[in-house]
């Protein structure tokens, strides 16, 4: 009887798991910053081509934000990856996005609420 592996096993079988962990975070946290700039640009087009060009972009790094969440998941409970990535692209699209990159003003109380998403990311994380 043939052992059935997982296709991220057959995709990555020489990485190991603090790595994959490390890469599939890393990914989805750049690409999230990404995909939210591409949204922004295109909402802010006045072609319709650069719309749709910024629309791609945005959707394609949409969908790599959602690969690099299924090599976490291979191997952290969805129940603490799914609130970490999700808490930590908030903090990620927040401070780079919008404040480093776009240059928009954050007033003290969404850094107040990103210390908040910090503490439910450690709560959750079993860091606290």
């Amino acid at each position: 009887m043939t052992e059935s592996r997982s296709v991220l096993d057959r995709l990555l079988p020489l990485a190991h798991r603090s790595e994959l962990i490390a890469a599939g975070l890393a990914t989805h946290l750049a690409f999230n910053v990404v995909a939210a700039l591409a949204f922004r640009l295109a909402a802010q087009s006045s072609r319709w081509l650069a719309f749709l060009l910024w629309q791609v972009v945005g959707n394609l790094a949409g969908f790599l934000t959602v690969v690099a969440l299924t090599v976490l998941l291979r191997f952290v409970p969805l129940s603490v990856a799914y609130p970490i990535t999700t808490g930590l692209s908030v903090i990620a699209v927040q401070v780079v996005a919008a404040r480093l990159l776009l240059h928009e003003p954050l007033p003290l109380r969404v850094w107040f609420g990103a210390i908040l998403i910090v503490l439910g990311i450690l709560f959750v994380g079993g860091r606290i």
